[in-house]
C-alpha cells in the first residue's frame, strides 16, 4: 500500500463532492483507481438500463480494473457517496510495471485479489443460505466494524447510504428493509435517521 501511495503521490489526487460520478469501466485507457478518503459505490448497468450496486468502496481500497484485464464489455461507474472523497488514478500499464519490479507487492496484491473474491463468494453464500433480517444484521455489523464510530458498547455509523442502497446491496427490496428497520427501532436495536445509524449495543444487534 505505501508503494501504491507513492505512485499516487507522484500523479496527484483527484477530489470529487457528494453525488458526483466517475466513469471508469468504459475508457479505452485502463485504470487503477485508489480511494484516499471517503466512500463511494460501484453501480454496474444492464443491457436494459437497470442499475445494480456493487459494492461498497470504503479508504483506502482499490477499484477499476482490478483483474488486470480490459474488460469492454463491463459497463460499470462508481458514485460518491460521502460529502467528499479524495481518489488517485493510474495507468494500468504504470501498476503493472510497479507489480514488475516489486514482486512482493505482486504477492500482496494477489492475496488482496484472493480476499476480495472470497468477500463476494461469502456474499453469495449469505443470499443463498440467509434471510433478508440476517443479511441486515450482517451488513450492518459488518459496516460498524469498518467504519463505526465507538463509545463503550455504543456504535455510530455515518449513515451516507439510502434505504434503497441498503436494499439493493442485501438484495432485498426497499419496503422489506424499511420494515425490517423500523422494527429494530422499535426494539431499541438501533435508531436510525439519513445523518447517522445509532448502535446502543453492539452485542444486541
Amino acid at each position: 500500500m505505501s508503494q501504491i501511495k507513492q505512485l499516487c503521490i507522484i500523479i496527484g489526487f483527484k477530489k470529487a463532492k457528494k453525488g458526483e460520478t466517475i466513469y471508469f469501466s468504459s475508457s479505452d485507457v485502463p485504470r487503477i483507481f485508489l480511494l484516499k478518503k471517503g466512500a463511494i459505490k460501484i453501480v454496474a448497468v444492464d443491457e436494459e438500463g437497470s442499475e445494480t450496486i456493487k459494492d461498497i468502496i470504503q479508504k483506502g481500497d482499490l477499484f477499476g480494473e482490478l483483474t488486470l484485464e480490459n474488460d469492454k464489455n463491463s459497463n460499470e461507474y462508481a458514485k460518491v457517496l460521502s460529502d467528499d472523497v479524495a481518489i488517485c488514478s493510474f495507468l494500468m500499464s504504470d501498476f503493472e510495471d510497479l507489480l514488475l519490479r516489486n514482486p512482493s507487492l505482486a504477492l500482496s496484491y494477489t492475496k488482496f485479489v484472493g480476499l476480495k473474491m472470497k468477500r463476494i463468494r461469502n456474499s453469495y453464500s449469505n443470499l443463498i443460505s440467509k434471510d433478508a433480517k440476517t443479511r441486515l444484521h450482517q451488513f450492518l455489523k459488518d459496516w460498524a466494524e469498518k467504519e463505526g464510530k465507538v463509545f463503550g458498547n455504543k456504535i455510530v455509523i455515518e449513515n451516507y447510504l439510502t434505504q434503497n442502497d441498503i436494499a439493493q446491496i442485501i438484495c432485498t427490496s426497499r419496503q422489506t428493509t424499511t420494515q425490517l428497520l423500523n422494527e429494530m427501532e422499535n426494539s431499541g436495536i438501533l435508531f436510525y435517521n439519513r445523518k447517522e445509524i445509532i448502535i446502543p449495543d453492539i452485542k444486541k444487534l
